[in-house]
């Protein structure tokens, strides 16, 4: 019995803070809300859980931008100050976590930070991982919900023994380049898998690492393939991720590992990338109905790859 886990980068603004004004995607930041809202509709319609990995500070009502004592580098919160601030719509988000804990789908909400910090990074110093996970588990205790799950912002993994150290139990881990052992490199690589390659993306094997957290490794980046090239193949061929998810459904459903996808709300600007989506759920709702796929979320496939450390589900 294979399965389906999908994981969701919810971060809204702050995926992008720490970039120059001038180099963020200004059309994911203000569509993100709208992305955020669509996805969680298209998960409730096709009764799809998903671990929502969420940006501690969006569970917030409000702040003054100054996180006193917390050991960010400097300027690290500038853009929630100054004479320009990023809009508070794209750094609050309490009444979307809100709207996730009471969907009739059981989602896992999960951390992805406090404030967005990559944990493998020079200014990323114990105090500071430390400091993200402290604020990220108030902020949802605060909201009424524990957290089990982790996604490392960028998938820059580090600090893991911190992770277990706070509790949780669970990590999104990487997944080998696969596609880089064939004869192609960089954004040909990219166009080869789109219409060559007929493998599904790799599935993965939760397992259980030195510090007793269960990391269950991506498979696919549902918005890995943008740009022109995905428009002209989309309108030739057919959407290339879409068939590459939907080879990776078929073959967790035609064996006993985990096909995982990932995304962030604000990869969803256009009625394309819904319709991406929609195909992607459709296909896994149709599969579900005719096999023994399951569809989990982090939480559930960690709770049952080590029991014993992994709270209540």
């Amino acid at each position: 019995m294979g399965t389906v886990v999908i994981s969701i980068d919810a971060e809204l603004g702050w995926g992008f803070h720490d970039h120059a004004v001038a180099d963020r995607p200004t059309d994911r930041i203000e569509r993100s809300r709208w992305g955020w809202e669509r996805l969680a509709e298209l998960l409730a319609e096709f009764r799809i859980p998903a671990t929502w990995a969420v940006v501690g500070h969006l569970f917030e009502r409000e702040c003054n931008g100054a996180h006193v004592g917390h050991p960010s580098p400097s300027g690290w919160f500038a853009h929630e100050r100054g004479d320009d601030p990023m809009d508070e719509q794209y750094r609050f988000a309490p009444e979307l976590v809100e709207a996730l804990v009471e969907s009739e789908v059981d989602h896992d909400i999960g951390s992805h930070t406090y404030s967005h910090v990559e944990f493998d990074a020079d200014y990323a110093t114990k105090p500071l991982a430390r400091a993200e996970c402290d604020r990220a588990i108030e902020a949802a205790e605060a909201a009424g919900l524990s957290m089990d799950s982790f996604v490392f912002p960028r998938n820059r993994v580090g600090h893991r023994e911190m992770l277990a150290q706070m509790g949780f139990t669970c990590y999104r881990g990487h997944v080998p380049d696969t596609a880089g052992d064939g004869p192609y490199t960089g954004p040909l690589r990219k166009l080869a898998a789109a219409t060559v390659v007929t493998d599904p993306p790799p599935l993965v094997e939760p397992t259980v690492d030195e510090y007793g957290l269960v990391n269950i490794p991506a498979s696919l980046y549902l918005f890995g393939f943008e740009g022109p090239a995905r428009r002209l193949l989309s309108a030739t061929v057919g959407d290339p991720i879409v068939r590459q998810a939907k080879l990776g459904v078929d073959a967790a459903a035609a064996g006993e590992d985990i096909c995982h996808l990932w995304l962030h709300p604000n990869n969803l600007t256009t009625e394309a990338d819904l319709t991406r989506l929609r195909d992607i759920c459709a296909h896994i709702d149709s599969v579900r109905e005719e096999t023994d796929l399951t569809v989990e979320t982090m939480r559930t496939v960690a709770a049952r790859t080590k029991p014993e450390d992994v709270s209540a589900v």
